[in-house]
């Protein structure tokens, strides 16, 4: 069974819980922003169920609530956040804000984060260039390591998100929120408290072969030493090396930019309360320092409205470009509410028990 939450239930759920655990009210009210957006988009990973996820690592003294961004290095174009071993939401967002002003005056600028957390979906800030009429690319490392590299079992690298925005004029802006592993590891969750079978392709075992069980899978990933999520592409013979490469260089942008840790070096010589130290990248373009304004959004909404009229396979499906499933389902849950199913509720209610707070979403 699934019941329904709405948004304004859903943020105040967050938000009780993020303060019961000592969060700034200002840090409070970005991370829960960007979380039920998350909802809102249909990326149900990243967003209220995560806060199993942070009640652990809070417990563990890696997560560090109550802990401010600052900016520690910076020119007229670049700079360096220390999110202090915080939650990766404030620090993304002024990460992304700052990368937009020093764009707007530059023409383009590049923010990275340090020591941060789990920040979320990454489309979230890549989309916050596009109401000054930037594009937006965003890149992360990350904590888990769950992908296996192209003809690999043994899993070393982590999901390592890409996300990228451009601005446009007649039709909804072009965003591109991905994973370059061929699925998100929470996805295999959300398939888990659905009772779902995941596609062929997925996840392998520690043999490489395919797993379809998605409670064995995620076990495969967060309890095994072999097996993991495939790179983009799911196989060689599919060109997962592709996939493979492209998440190696979010990574450097990501991670290696940043200074932040690469897990598979730091397996087993960090201290068990140390913070985990995933970085961030953050990118703002000024179209209009390349084109006379305007014209790079009529040109983009010209592309997009060719591809729009693309002859569908199915008929009754007609060609989507990035970000329409985003926002339809945005749109459907503004109505209809954010899906909590009975898996996530009980996992929610105990969180809620913990923290001494009511639970709200049901």
């Amino acid at each position: 069974m699934t019941s329904h939450a709405s948004a304004e239930q859903v943020h105040k759920q967050i938000a009780s819980v993020l303060a019961a655990w000592g969060m700034p009210a200002d840090l409070i009210a970005t991370t829960v922003e960007v979380m039920v957006e998350t909802d809102l988009m249909g990326v149900d990973s990243h967003g209220v169920s995560m806060l199993m996820l942070y009640e652990e690592k809070l417990k563990e003294g890696r997560l560090r609530i109550k802990e401010r961004p600052l900016i520690v290095r910076q020119t007229a174009v670049t700079a360096l956040i220390d999110a202090g071993g915080g939650l990766g939401h404030p620090a993304s967002v002024m990460g992304m804000r700052l990368a937009v002003e020093k764009a707007a005056e530059a023409g383009v600028a590049v923010v990275s984060v340090t020591n941060s957390h789990h920040f979320g979906a990454a489309g979230y800030y890549a989309r916050l260039a596009l109401p000054r009429g930037l594009i937006g690319m965003v890149a992360s490392s990350t904590r888990g390591i769950t992908v296996v590299p192209t003809g690999g079992v043994e899993p070393v690298l982590g999901t390592n998100p890409l996300a990228f925005a451009a601005p446009t004029r007649r039709n909804p802006p072009f965003v591109l929120d991905m994973a370059t592993s061929t699925v998100a590891a929470g996805k295999v969750k959300v398939y888990g408290f659905q009772g779902k079978p995941l596609p062929d392709g997925w996840v392998v075992d520690a043999e490489g072969r395919a797993v379809t069980d998605a409670n064995f899978a995620y076990e495969t990933l967060f309890g095994r030493d072999r097996g993991g999520l495939t790179p983009i592409g799911g196989t060689p013979e599919l060109a997962s090396h592709k996939g493979y490469g492209l998440g190696l260089m979010v990574h450097i942008l990501g991670g290696v930019l940043a200074a932040a840790s690469f897990t598979p070096l730091r397996k087993g010589t960090e201290a068990a309360d140390e913070p985990e130290n995933i970085g961030h990248f953050f990118m703002a373009i000024d179209p209009n320092t390349l084109r006379p304004d305007g014209r790079f959004e009529d040109d983009l909404d010209d592309v997009i409205d060719r591809l729009r009229a693309t002859v569908p396979a199915d008929p009754g499906k007609p060609v989507l470009i990035a970000g329409d499933p985003e926002a339809a389902k945005r749109s459907q849950r503004l109505k209809d509410g954010i899906p909590i199913p009975d898996a996530l509720e009980r996992q929610l209610r105990a969180v809620c028990d913990r923290a001494g707070v009511p639970y709200m979403l049901g």
